[in-house]
């Protein structure tokens, strides 16, 4: 089910926001809009209704509230407010909750207040059933007691306040004191009158981020969901306060979110939000959609039930259904968000890791995650018309079919929302359906990810390069992520449940150095705290402090020093590219821009490509060694198993013995005693399996199985994780280079749920050199300077070049670096897809030799000719950022 051709225009562009925005600018200069001309409501009752919005959202409605499905809901809003309640009764000193301190931690300060909105919620949330929270003033009156008590002792004094985290001063405080300002709004006028002003004129000094107390869209800190977030605040603020400047503002603020990001020419330099191709940035050149992203998300979604019925994007008559109304836009590039940068990335209800930055470590699982996501889109589908609608609630019904976790409704933010999810999936007209193909392939270049999916299966592809970040460490969270960018790769099998093969514990089982994909020196290194002390490298003298921009650059989210990393996608197949670089770090060190107790780490060297079929995903690596002699260890494959599940390793070599010699199907840790034909890791505890097929191209490598029992606490990779002890079996496949050794080829497909039978299809284990020969498979070539496979079954050649000069790939001609895919038909059609992953260049050319060919049709960008001795294609790649542009051929 797809979405419709309206809606799949994703983005807003630059020229549309400024034309949603101009009503704003008009009201904030007090100016008469068409809106405001023709009757609509004046800013008094706009207020009134963002105020009974808010309340609608966080504590539902009296006929939201009496439905049986929310009952859990309001059970756990009540039930969360006692607790709060008992620990506000228990507290110490310096305590306004029992075992909160406060006075040094801003996450307590933080948490402290919270609990006051958690109180409060619970007071405004009507319910079929009596209760004595509701309408509560005595409890509510002890809510704003504990606000008086935090802002005078804690708070108020901006010379003691700010330390620690800003999020927490500028957005994680603000969040909870707005709203509860929101739902309180009325017995604060009767007790504390005083009391909301005086918040939001400290709200406004903690924002020092900003510009004279207000959002600053030049800000490094104000942008993305960071932005929306803040926004979302003084929204609120100003509905309170019945100040509609601030709301005015904050609006036109928050519409910059939604526009495209253009990399050429980025809006207030801002590189952070979503990409013509999906991609979603945060932190500048971190991949974030499965964390800043859903949370982004939700803001957006929340901001337009916020400003139903309001005239502040100059509809005045409610969200989301009406052409070219300002909600009605944003709805859209929502609803493209959805199709475009989410689904990709959900695979049987499960977020994937490639886009979760250091939430990689956190024990909250890629399911829980997509809950977010799944209530976000069952208020969107509720502000969509028509086809629009049916496909959102199509998508809802979906994940919870094919996730392999119970969704509980109850932890959606919105009483409101559980309803409406109850009413979709009782509604039998609506088909469940994904909103992607089964079959699909989704290059993320602008953000250096690749997805892959085929009805069986989900391959997940983390890269890096000089534009995006190899991984994000911060806060003591995601404490050894050295190599997450480098090539590491996810395969999600169909009909698992994916916390047994994936999330905080497997990075919590699986070395760091020894991850799925990666090729690493063998060193030790050491985690943030454990080199410097603190849980960031401490030197003010030389800029570095706690968000500087140096502790970003150098040590949060450090970018890679390659500029090669992307590929092209046909259809749905895909090629990808990367050149393993160091991090900016390790070459700033180098020349001398670091102090000297500044820790920095060289990479090892490798040439990788992924090409991207349908029942294998083939990889080819050459140049894999390093510069500086270490020994290095390339892992083709690493999985987890439960201590109890029955896993085995067989397989055969090429001179047709068996794998392993002895025959138990036990691997234990050796080494292949000759050339390997194929591999098969079966799980039978989760009903799994895994092939691994050797091809030619790949040298003489002979790869190391090992299956380990690991014992590890899932605190080694988050400093705040509870010392919970985690017991797996934990499966790698590696080739491993001693000391001192030349630079190696590989080359070997993973085939996902393989069987025995599949795996001798591909022809290994006939003597040396026949798996490349009688199977569907053979590599074309496999240097540093050019790699390429070829399909027979499937007719398709795909390629990747790395360096200057001309290559040649079979009857593919490649001038310079590029990444390209070709397919014949059975009707003889040729196509074509050309990719420039450098993201540099101009142009891309090339040649099909032998072949005379014209175009039937093309991209814009793409000129075909004919030239002696077959046919040239012209295809220029300026600024297309990673982009495939294709052509059909006869």
């Amino acid at each position: 089910m797809q979405l419709s051709r309206r809606t799949l225009l994703t983005m807003l562009p630059a020229s549309a926001l400024l034309a949603v925005a101009a009503p704003l600018r008009a009201r904030a200069a007090g100016r008469p809009t068409a809106a405001s001309a023709s009757g609509a409501a004046e800013p008094g009752a706009d207020h009134a209704a963002l105020l009974a919005n808010t309340v609608a959202i966080f504590a539902g409605t009296a006929e939201s509230n009496a439905r049986p499905e929310v009952a859990a809901k309001l059970a756990a809003i009540t039930s969360t407010a006692r607790t709060r309640l008992a620990a506000l009764d228990g507290a110490g000193p310096g305590e306004l909750f029992k075992g909160v301190a406060l006075g040094t931690s801003d996450a307590n300060l933080n948490t402290s207040y919270q609990y006051l909105y958690e109180i409060a919620l619970a007071t405004r949330t009507p319910g079929p059933a009596a209760s004595d929270l509701r309408d509560n003033v005595s409890v509510q009156r002890r809510v704003i007691d504990g606000l008086v008590l935090l802002h005078d002792a804690y708070y108020g004094d901006q010379s003691k306040g700010y330390y620690g985290n800003w999020f927490n001063w500028e957005i994680g405080i603000s969040a909870s004191v707005s709203r509860t300002l929101v739902l309180l709004k009325d017995e604060l006028a009767a007790h504390k009158p005083d009391l909301t002003a005086t918040y939001v004129s400290s709200m406004d000094a903690y924002l020092r981020n900003g510009k004279d107390g207000d959002v600053d869209l030049d800000s490094r800190f104000h942008t993305g969901a960071n932005l929306a977030d803040i926004t979302t605040n003084r929204i609120l603020q100003g509905a309170v306060t019945g100040d509609d400047a601030r709301v005015v503002k904050a609006v036109a603020d928050q519409l910059t979110v939604y526009a495209t990001v253009d990399p050429y020419n980025p809006r207030h330099g801002v590189t952070d939000g979503f990409y013509a191709d999906g991609s979603f940035i945060q932190h500048d050149s971190v991949a974030y959609t499965g964390s800043y992203g859903k949370v982004l998300l939700t803001r957006a979604v929340q901001t337009v039930k916020i400003l139903e019925g309001t005239d502040y994007l100059g509809t005045g008559n409610g969200a989301g259904t009406g052409t070219g109304s300002g909600t009605g836009d944003l709805v859209a590039v929502v609803r493209g968000w959805v199709a475009d940068g989410f689904a990709p990335l959900i695979f049987e209800g499960w977020m994937m890791e490639i886009v979760k930055g250091r939430g990689v470590s956190r024990t909250a699982t890629g399911y829980t995650d997509v809950a977010v996501v799944v209530e976000a889109v069952v208020d969107l589908s509720g502000h969509s018309t028509g086809a629009d609608a049916t496909a959102l609630q199509g998508y809802v019904k979906f994940v919870r079919q094919t996730s392999k976790a119970a969704l509980d409704p109850a932890v959606f933010v919105s009483p409101v929302s559980v309803a409406r999810y109850a009413d979709i999936l009782a509604d039998a007209s609506v088909p469940s359906a994904d909103l992607g193909d089964a079959e699909s392939h989704t290059a993320f270049n602008a953000m250096d990810k690749t997805v892959h999916r085929r009805p069986g299966y989900a391959f997940a592809l983390a890269r890096s390069s000089d534009r995006i970040s190899k991984y994000e460490y911060m806060s003591g969270e995601n404490l050894m992520p050295w190599f997450q960018g480098d090539g590491a790769h996810y395969l999600y099998l169909a009909g698992q449940d994916q916390t047994r093969s994936f999330g905080i514990d497997y990075y919590t089982t699986v070395s760091p150095y020894r991850l799925a994909g990666v090729t690493a020196p063998v060193e030790t290194r050491r985690t943030i705290p454990e080199l410097y002390g603190t849980a960031w490298y401490d030197n003010p003298e030389r800029g570095f402090t706690s968000s500087s921009e140096s502790q970003n650059t150098y040590v949060y989210f450090p970018r890679g020093t390659n500029s090669l990393s992307g590929g092209a996608r046909l259809g749905a197949y895909g090629a990808v590219g990367l050149v393993l670089g160091d991090d900016v770090a390790y070459a700033a060190k180098q020349a001398g821009e670091l102090p000297d107790d500044f820790v920095v780490h060289r990479n090892a060297t490798a040439t990788k490509s992924w090409f991207m079929l349908d029942d294998e995903i083939v990889v080819l690596a050459a140049g894999v060694g390093d510069a500086a002699g270490r020994a290095v260890t390339t892992t083709l494959d690493s999985r987890i198993a439960a201590a109890s599940d029955a896993v085995t390793v067989t397989g055969r070599l090429r001179d047709g013995a068996t794998w392993p010699r002895g025959g138990d199907g036990n691997a234990g840790g050796s080494t292949a005693p000759g050339p390997v034909a194929w591999l098969r890791y079966a799980d039978a505890g989760q009903g799994i399996a895994v092939g691994y097929v050797f091809l030619d191209g790949g040298g003489d490598s002979r790869p190391t199985v090992a299956l380990d029992t690991v014992t590890r606490s899932r605190r080694v990779v988050r400093t705040s994780n509870p010392d919970t002890p985690v017991t797996k079996q934990v499966f790698s496949l590696s080739v491993d280079q001693p000391a001192g050794a030349r630079p190696l080829s590989m080359a070997h497909a993973l085939v996902p749920n393989a069987t025995e039978r599949q795996l001798k299809a591909y022809g290994a284990g006939r003597g040396h050199g026949s798996g490349a020969g009688r199977g569907p498979l053979s590599v074309v070539a496999n240097t540093t300077r050019v790699q390429a496979v070829e399909h027979r079954g499937l007719s398709l050649l795909a390629a990747n070049t790395f360096t200057p000069g001309t290559h040649r790939a079979g009857l593919l001609s490649i001038d310079g670096a590029a990444s390209v895919l070709l397919r014949t038909s059975h009707d003889g059609t040729v196509s074509v897809a050309v990719c420039d992953p450098t993201m540099a260049r101009n142009t891309v050319s090339v040649t099909v030799g032998g072949r005379r060919l014209r175009a039937v049709s093309s991209d814009d960008r793409v000129r075909v000719r004919e030239v002696p001795g077959g046919t040239r294609i012209d295809v220029d790649t300026h600024q297309a950022h990673g982009r495939s542009l294709t052509a059909r051929l006869r």
